[in-house]
């Protein structure tokens, strides 16, 4: 007889970002006629660049010659993006080789799939507040316990609190596999690179390993802060790094990311080497490569003026984030983040849960944001902005907070 993974039922019962869905919807049922300034998904709006169209129009033109067409590649990625990666992480001070590199259909992909190469006893650490498909997927794996007052059972969870400027603190027992996000989502804030030597310190001293989700890395604008792990010395030891094209490029329809494995990666059982063969095993076997076409506009991207065509369009969002700020800061409002990240973490006013905010933005201001909490237990109490969208939505949202007097009406 056929049973279901009985992990699944595990799960919380909602998803964040539907249920945001459906209260906009339900609103909207009732105020047809009002627009509503949607703040709260982090999902790119801006064309993408011309180096990537450049890019996609030749591998179409690839592949309708006889003369060029290919088939299937190689599961890693193509040998000249990952080459090209190799040179565009020496840019930044960090020496890799091609075959550490694996070129992903996204960063959301493969942060869920690389736990699968560890210990179903391996015990997690996340920050507090989260992406939830951390967590989620580990689920999944059965790696937690059952869901109880917002937390899962056997998970460590790291608060990240304005005490400690939203900088999670070391463990302090003893874990495995341990997730950061820097920048961070939902947050905004950032590690300095001494704080993040001393996870590379931690994770060495107790055979851990880091997850580290860099997907906003190309907003940082402070150059002493890092933008990979890899510039912290001895982080090719406990380190896999996620990275990804959707923010930064525009890249969230498209789908294309990438993953590092170093092969000076080590575990307890394991020689260095081995997790870095492991995971080319698992591609093999389940994943059959990004488009050709995909990856062509990607190449675009590591071209100087590909770069500059990036930071334009992070700049813009980065802009956008300027904008909001200062609007809420001038109307009393508390937040951090939005500096070196397109996300902006606000304190709910007079005590106000999460989702009390959300209806009161939603219903006064017109603005659809994400309620902290949907994050973790440590996010109660704030909401989550985004900076994605087209510069006058962003204006006419600013104009529509001004008007709502929030703070008046509470």
């Amino acid at each position: 007889m056929v049973r279901i993974n009985q992990h699944f039922l595990k799960l919380h019962n909602y998803f964040l970002f539907t249920e945001i869905a459906q209260r906009a919807e339900r609103f909207l049922q009732k105020h047809p006629d009002v627009t509503l300034f949607k703040l709260g998904i982090g999902d790119t709006t801006e064309p993408l660049p011309q180096s990537v169209i450049t890019g996609l129009k030749r591998g179409v033109e690839k592949l309708s010659n006889k003369k060029t067409y290919v088939g299937y590649g190689d599961e890693r990625g193509e040998i000249a993006l990952r080459k090209g990666f190799v040179s565009w992480y020496q840019e930044h001070g960090v020496s890799l080789d091609a075959d550490e590199i694996f070129i992903s259909d996204g960063a959301k992909t493969d942060l869920a799939n690389i736990p699968s190469l560890f210990h179903q006893r391996c015990i997690i650490a996340v920050q507090d507040p989260v992406y939830p498909m951390y967590v989620d997927s580990n689920v999944i794996y059965g790696r937690t316990g059952k869901y109880k007052n917002g937390r899962y059972k056997k998970v460590v969870y790291m608060p990240c609190v304005k005490e400690n400027n939203f900088v999670p603190s070391l463990p302090k027992t003893r874990v495995d596999l341990i997730y950061l996000c820097m920048p961070n989502n939902p947050t905004g804030s950032i590690m300095t690179k001494k704080q993040l030597a001393e996870f590379v310190a931690y994770a060495k001293q107790h055979k851990a390993i880091i997850i580290f989700d860099t997907a906003y890395a190309a907003f940082v604008q402070d150059p002493k802060l890092p933008r990979s792990i890899y510039e912290i010395p001895g982080a090719k030891q406990c380190a896999i790094e996620i990275n990804s094209f959707s923010k930064s490029a525009g890249f969230t329809g498209v789908r294309m990311g990438w993953t590092v494995v170093p092969k000076d990666l080590r575990v307890e059982d394991a020689i260095p080497g081995e997790v870095n063969a492991l995971w080319k095993r698992r591609q093999a076997t389940m994943f059959n490569g990004v488009s050709h076409i995909t990856q062509e506009g990607a190449l675009g991207l590591l071209t100087k003026q590909g770069q500059k065509e990036c930071h334009d369009i992070t700049q813009y969002y980065l802009e956008n984030a300027r904008l909001i700020r200062a609007t809420l800061t001038q109307l009393g409002f508390e937040v951090f983040g939005g500096e070196n990240a397109p996300y902006l973490w606000v304190e709910t006013p007079k005590g106000l849960s999460s989702w009390e905010f959300f209806d009161l933005l939603l219903e006064k201001a017109h603005i659809v944001v994400t309620p902290g909490v949907g994050f973790g237990p440590h996010g109660e109490g704030y909401v989550r902005f985004s900076s994605f969208g087209h510069r006058e939505t962003i204006q006419e949202a600013v104009k529509s907070l001004q008007k709502a007097s929030l703070l008046q009406k509470i």
